[in-house]
């Protein structure tokens, strides 16, 4: 089949990777892990949602634009600390399931996500607007006037 990667090991390291040392750690942290959890471990449950996001600047903006599909604006929270700090938080609900359904595979996460971002530079705390749709969230910033580019005139 074209396109198409086959692994091939040679006959000598054939099963080493499950059986040797590499084997002998995987199988050392599947013990511990489900120690910890009580036999109850669902590898989904330790992942994170995912929150992705995008920073830019103009001269007198900043702007994060984060992705957050199928919440509520009640549901996120946004916190500016010190001026440059930017913490997006929330929580996606768990959809309940229906009666007379029969589900085969559940991908879309519920749970909490934070995210922590440096800003560029200081902005104005009393200048923020956050803008919800279609499941991006944008959130606008003043630059301080002390962040703001000043063009310099060089004298001859």
């Amino acid at each position: 089949m074209a396109g198409t990667l086959i692994r091939r090991e040679p006959a000598a390291l054939r099963g080493w990777f499950r059986r040797g040392p590499l084997g002998s750690i995987r199988e050392d942290l599947r013990e511990l892990l489900t120690d910890l959890f009580e036999d109850e471990l669902d590898v989904n449950a330790l992942a994170q949602i995912p929150a992705s996001l995008d920073l830019s600047e103009t001269e007198q903006h900043v702007e994060v634009r984060a992705d957050a599909p199928g919440m509520k604006p009640e549901d996120i929270d946004i916190q500016l600390t010190g001026g440059n700090l930017l913490t997006v938080s929330g929580q996606r609900h768990e959809e309940s399931e229906e009666k007379g359904r029969t589900y085969h595979r559940i991908e879309r996460r519920a749970g909490r996500f934070s995210r922590t971002i440096t800003l560029p530079c200081d902005v104005k705390q009393d200048n923020i607007e956050a803008k919800y749709r279609d499941g991006v969230l944008t959130i606008t910033m003043q630059k301080t006037e002390v962040s703001k580019p000043k063009k310099i005139k060089v004298k001859t």
